[in-house]
Protein backbone atom coordinates (compact mmCIF):
# COMPACT_ATOMS: atom_id res chain seq x y z
CA UNK A 1 0.00 0.00 0.00
CA UNK A 2 1.25 3.69 -1.21
CA UNK A 3 0.60 6.44 1.21
CA UNK A 4 2.42 9.69 -0.26
CA UNK A 5 2.03 8.66 -3.94
CA UNK A 6 -0.32 11.41 -5.33
CA UNK A 7 -2.67 10.37 -8.69
CA UNK A 8 -3.99 13.05 -11.14
CA UNK A 9 -4.80 12.78 -14.71
CA UNK A 10 -3.39 15.31 -17.17
CA UNK A 11 -5.44 16.09 -18.63
CA UNK A 12 -9.77 15.42 -18.98
CA UNK A 13 -11.13 17.26 -21.95
CA UNK A 14 -14.39 19.14 -19.93
CA UNK A 15 -16.00 19.07 -23.61
CA UNK A 16 -16.90 16.22 -23.43
CA UNK A 17 -17.73 15.65 -19.46
CA UNK A 18 -21.01 15.96 -17.41
CA UNK A 19 -19.79 18.24 -14.34
CA UNK A 20 -21.88 16.78 -12.27
CA UNK A 21 -21.42 13.25 -12.47
CA UNK A 22 -17.16 13.52 -12.62
CA UNK A 23 -17.63 15.19 -9.37
CA UNK A 24 -19.33 11.82 -7.90
CA UNK A 25 -16.60 10.33 -9.64
CA UNK A 26 -13.77 12.70 -8.42
CA UNK A 27 -15.08 12.46 -4.92
CA UNK A 28 -14.98 8.51 -4.96
CA UNK A 29 -11.09 8.56 -6.27
CA UNK A 30 -10.43 11.28 -3.68
CA UNK A 31 -11.48 9.18 -0.69
CA UNK A 32 -10.41 6.08 -1.73
CA UNK A 33 -6.77 7.52 -2.33
CA UNK A 34 -6.88 9.50 1.29
CA UNK A 35 -7.25 12.68 -0.64
CA UNK A 36 -4.45 12.47 -2.98
CA UNK A 37 -5.89 13.29 -6.06
CA UNK A 38 -4.32 15.74 -8.47
CA UNK A 39 -7.20 16.24 -11.02
CA UNK A 40 -6.35 18.03 -14.06
CA UNK A 41 -8.76 19.45 -16.86
CA UNK A 42 -8.48 21.08 -19.70
CA UNK A 43 -10.38 22.59 -23.13
CA UNK A 44 -9.15 19.41 -24.79
CA UNK A 45 -6.79 18.96 -27.67
CA UNK A 46 -6.86 18.74 -31.45
CA UNK A 47 -9.85 15.26 -31.85
CA UNK A 48 -9.45 12.03 -33.93
CA UNK A 49 -12.70 13.14 -35.08
CA UNK A 50 -14.68 16.22 -36.38
CA UNK A 51 -16.26 17.85 -33.20
CA UNK A 52 -16.34 14.32 -30.78
CA UNK A 53 -18.04 15.67 -28.14
CA UNK A 54 -21.60 16.02 -30.19
CA UNK A 55 -21.55 12.17 -30.19
CA UNK A 56 -21.80 12.53 -26.03
CA UNK A 57 -24.59 14.51 -26.54
CA UNK A 58 -22.82 18.31 -26.20
CA UNK A 59 -22.95 21.14 -28.17
CA UNK A 60 -22.07 24.85 -27.35
CA UNK A 61 -24.82 27.25 -26.78
CA UNK A 62 -25.73 29.97 -29.79
CA UNK A 63 -22.90 32.58 -30.07
CA UNK A 64 -20.39 30.24 -28.13
CA UNK A 65 -17.94 27.76 -29.63
CA UNK A 66 -16.52 24.40 -27.80
CA UNK A 67 -13.91 26.33 -25.24
CA UNK A 68 -17.19 28.15 -24.00
CA UNK A 69 -18.73 25.13 -23.58
CA UNK A 70 -16.00 23.56 -21.71
CA UNK A 71 -14.95 26.89 -19.39
CA UNK A 72 -18.92 26.65 -18.74
CA UNK A 73 -18.57 22.67 -17.75
CA UNK A 74 -15.79 23.82 -15.19
CA UNK A 75 -17.40 26.33 -13.88
CA UNK A 76 -20.51 24.02 -12.89
CA UNK A 77 -17.73 21.02 -12.02
CA UNK A 78 -16.13 23.63 -9.21
CA UNK A 79 -18.73 25.02 -8.02
CA UNK A 80 -20.49 21.50 -7.35
CA UNK A 81 -16.87 20.55 -5.63
CA UNK A 82 -17.37 22.77 -2.95
CA UNK A 83 -20.26 20.70 -0.74
CA UNK A 84 -22.69 23.21 -1.08
CA UNK A 85 -26.36 21.86 -1.34
CA UNK A 86 -28.44 23.21 -4.67
CA UNK A 87 -30.85 19.95 -5.51
CA UNK A 88 -34.63 20.35 -3.81
CA UNK A 89 -35.08 16.83 -2.00
CA UNK A 90 -38.01 14.75 -2.85
CA UNK A 91 -40.64 15.49 -0.11
CA UNK A 92 -41.56 11.35 0.03
CA UNK A 93 -37.31 9.93 -0.83
CA UNK A 94 -37.06 5.88 -0.73
CA UNK A 95 -34.27 6.91 2.16
CA UNK A 96 -34.13 9.46 4.31
CA UNK A 97 -32.16 12.56 3.18
CA UNK A 98 -30.36 15.39 5.35
CA UNK A 99 -32.03 18.42 5.99
CA UNK A 100 -32.04 21.00 3.48
CA UNK A 101 -30.87 20.94 0.04
CA UNK A 102 -28.64 18.56 -1.43
CA UNK A 103 -25.58 18.00 -2.32
CA UNK A 104 -23.55 15.83 -5.31
CA UNK A 105 -22.27 12.55 -3.32
CA UNK A 106 -19.72 11.83 -2.41
CA UNK A 107 -18.19 14.87 -1.40
CA UNK A 108 -14.54 15.10 -0.69
CA UNK A 109 -13.02 18.38 1.43
CA UNK A 110 -10.06 19.33 0.05
CA UNK A 111 -10.59 18.14 -3.41
CA UNK A 112 -11.60 21.63 -4.82
CA UNK A 113 -7.97 23.00 -4.47
CA UNK A 114 -6.51 20.10 -5.99
CA UNK A 115 -7.98 21.01 -9.04
CA UNK A 116 -4.89 22.05 -12.21
CA UNK A 117 -6.05 23.90 -15.76
CA UNK A 118 -3.97 22.29 -18.66
CA UNK A 119 -3.27 25.83 -19.51
CA UNK A 120 -1.65 26.25 -23.76
CA UNK A 121 -1.57 30.39 -23.81
CA UNK A 122 -0.91 32.76 -21.10
CA UNK A 123 -3.93 33.90 -21.20
CA UNK A 124 -5.94 30.59 -20.04
CA UNK A 125 -3.27 30.39 -17.74
CA UNK A 126 -4.76 33.77 -16.31
CA UNK A 127 -8.11 32.28 -16.25
CA UNK A 128 -7.41 29.84 -14.51
CA UNK A 129 -5.27 31.80 -11.77
CA UNK A 130 -8.89 33.74 -11.35
CA UNK A 131 -10.91 30.67 -11.41
CA UNK A 132 -8.40 28.93 -8.41
CA UNK A 133 -6.90 26.29 -10.09
CA UNK A 134 -3.26 25.60 -9.95
CA UNK A 135 -1.71 25.52 -13.32
CA UNK A 136 -0.49 22.36 -15.37
CA UNK A 137 1.77 23.67 -18.24
CA UNK A 138 2.51 20.56 -20.67
CA UNK A 139 5.28 20.80 -23.53
CA UNK A 140 3.55 22.26 -26.25
CA UNK A 141 1.79 25.73 -26.16
CA UNK A 142 -0.26 27.35 -28.73
CA UNK A 143 1.87 30.47 -29.03
CA UNK A 144 5.50 31.78 -30.08
CA UNK A 145 7.03 34.57 -29.48
CA UNK A 146 10.34 34.11 -30.80
CA UNK A 147 11.66 33.23 -27.24
CA UNK A 148 13.04 29.65 -26.31
CA UNK A 149 9.90 27.25 -25.02
CA UNK A 150 11.46 27.12 -21.48
CA UNK A 151 11.43 31.24 -20.96
CA UNK A 152 8.00 31.30 -23.23
CA UNK A 153 6.49 28.71 -20.37
CA UNK A 154 8.19 30.67 -17.58
CA UNK A 155 6.50 33.95 -18.68
CA UNK A 156 3.31 31.53 -18.49
CA UNK A 157 3.78 31.27 -15.34
CA UNK A 158 4.70 34.19 -13.82
CA UNK A 159 1.64 35.72 -15.46
CA UNK A 160 -0.42 33.04 -13.72
CA UNK A 161 1.05 33.80 -10.26
CA UNK A 162 0.37 37.62 -10.80
CA UNK A 163 -3.20 36.83 -11.63
CA UNK A 164 -3.31 34.49 -8.58
CA UNK A 165 -2.46 37.41 -6.00
CA UNK A 166 -5.00 39.75 -8.15
CA UNK A 167 -7.61 37.41 -7.37
CA UNK A 168 -7.74 37.50 -4.11
CA UNK A 169 -6.87 34.11 -2.97
CA UNK A 170 -5.37 33.03 0.37
CA UNK A 171 -3.99 29.62 -0.85
CA UNK A 172 -0.62 29.16 -1.90
CA UNK A 173 -0.93 27.51 -5.79
CA UNK A 174 1.17 25.01 -7.42
CA UNK A 175 2.60 25.06 -10.87
CA UNK A 176 3.91 21.77 -12.63
CA UNK A 177 5.42 21.56 -16.23
CA UNK A 178 5.76 18.93 -18.01
CA UNK A 179 9.26 17.71 -19.65
CA UNK A 180 10.40 14.62 -21.68
CA UNK A 181 13.83 13.60 -19.88
CA UNK A 182 16.59 10.91 -20.27
CA UNK A 183 19.32 9.70 -19.24
CA UNK A 184 21.35 7.64 -21.34
CA UNK A 185 22.99 5.81 -18.94
CA UNK A 186 23.28 2.03 -21.45
CA UNK A 187 23.21 1.19 -24.75
CA UNK A 188 19.96 0.19 -24.83
CA UNK A 189 18.72 3.62 -23.31
CA UNK A 190 21.30 5.05 -26.41
CA UNK A 191 19.27 2.74 -29.10
CA UNK A 192 15.97 4.33 -28.26
CA UNK A 193 17.50 8.19 -27.73
CA UNK A 194 20.79 9.11 -28.66
CA UNK A 195 19.50 10.92 -31.78
CA UNK A 196 17.13 13.03 -29.18
CA UNK A 197 20.72 14.70 -27.83
CA UNK A 198 20.39 17.59 -30.27
CA UNK A 199 16.93 18.01 -29.85
CA UNK A 200 15.84 21.51 -30.24
CA UNK A 201 12.27 23.09 -29.60
CA UNK A 202 9.76 22.39 -32.88
CA UNK A 203 7.57 25.51 -34.15
CA UNK A 204 4.21 24.01 -35.49
CA UNK A 205 0.67 24.68 -36.45
CA UNK A 206 -2.57 23.32 -33.93
CA UNK A 207 -6.06 24.27 -34.38
CA UNK A 208 -4.95 27.03 -37.32
CA UNK A 209 -2.44 28.69 -34.77
CA UNK A 210 1.01 28.42 -34.14
CA UNK A 211 2.26 26.57 -31.45
CA UNK A 212 5.73 25.74 -30.06
CA UNK A 213 6.59 22.50 -29.17
CA UNK A 214 9.50 22.05 -26.22
CA UNK A 215 12.77 19.99 -26.85
CA UNK A 216 13.48 16.54 -25.62
CA UNK A 217 16.19 15.91 -23.13
CA UNK A 218 18.38 12.67 -23.68
CA UNK A 219 22.25 12.65 -22.43
CA UNK A 220 24.39 11.29 -20.23
CA UNK A 221 23.46 12.21 -16.36
CA UNK A 222 26.38 15.14 -15.93
CA UNK A 223 25.04 16.72 -19.52
CA UNK A 224 21.58 16.64 -18.04
CA UNK A 225 22.25 18.16 -14.95
CA UNK A 226 23.79 21.08 -16.69
CA UNK A 227 21.43 21.70 -19.32
CA UNK A 228 18.43 21.34 -16.91
CA UNK A 229 19.65 24.09 -14.58
CA UNK A 230 18.94 26.31 -16.75
CA UNK A 231 15.63 25.72 -17.57
CA UNK A 232 13.67 28.88 -16.40
CA UNK A 233 10.34 27.34 -16.47
CA UNK A 234 11.22 23.87 -14.49
CA UNK A 235 13.37 26.44 -11.94
CA UNK A 236 9.91 28.58 -11.38
CA UNK A 237 7.51 25.23 -11.09
CA UNK A 238 7.00 23.51 -7.69
CA UNK A 239 6.49 20.09 -9.37
CA UNK A 240 7.97 18.27 -12.52
CA UNK A 241 5.71 15.53 -14.36
CA UNK A 242 7.97 13.47 -16.65
CA UNK A 243 6.27 11.94 -20.04
CA UNK A 244 7.96 8.53 -20.29
CA UNK A 245 7.34 6.01 -23.50
CA UNK A 246 4.35 3.66 -22.32
CA UNK A 247 4.38 1.52 -25.11
CA UNK A 248 7.84 0.49 -23.94
CA UNK A 249 7.30 -1.70 -21.02
CA UNK A 250 6.88 -0.93 -17.24
CA UNK A 251 10.39 -2.61 -16.40
CA UNK A 252 12.39 0.65 -19.18
CA UNK A 253 9.68 2.75 -17.95
CA UNK A 254 10.86 1.92 -14.03
CA UNK A 255 14.29 2.41 -15.29
CA UNK A 256 13.82 5.58 -16.67
CA UNK A 257 12.06 6.93 -13.62
CA UNK A 258 15.25 5.33 -11.44
CA UNK A 259 18.10 6.76 -13.45
CA UNK A 260 16.39 10.09 -13.12
CA UNK A 261 15.83 9.72 -9.36
CA UNK A 262 19.53 8.43 -8.75
CA UNK A 263 22.00 9.98 -10.95
CA UNK A 264 20.07 13.77 -11.89
CA UNK A 265 17.57 14.65 -9.57
CA UNK A 266 20.04 15.00 -6.32
CA UNK A 267 22.43 17.19 -8.23
CA UNK A 268 19.71 19.40 -9.17
CA UNK A 269 17.58 19.70 -5.38
CA UNK A 270 14.92 18.02 -6.35
CA UNK A 271 12.92 15.65 -4.23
Amino acid sequence: RTSRIEIGTAVIDMRYENPLYMAEDAGSADLISGGRLQLGISRGSPEQVIEGYRYFGYVPADGTDQADMAREHTRVFLEVLKGEGFAEPNPRPMFANPPGLLRVEPHSNGLRERIWWGAGTQRTAEWAAEQGMNLMSSTLLSEDTGVPFHQLQAEQIELFRTAWASSGHTRKPRVSVSRSIFAIVSDLDRSYFGREGGSQDQIGYIDGGIARFGKTYAAPPEQLIEQLSKDEAIASADTLLLTIPNQLGVDYCSHVLETILSDVAPALGWR
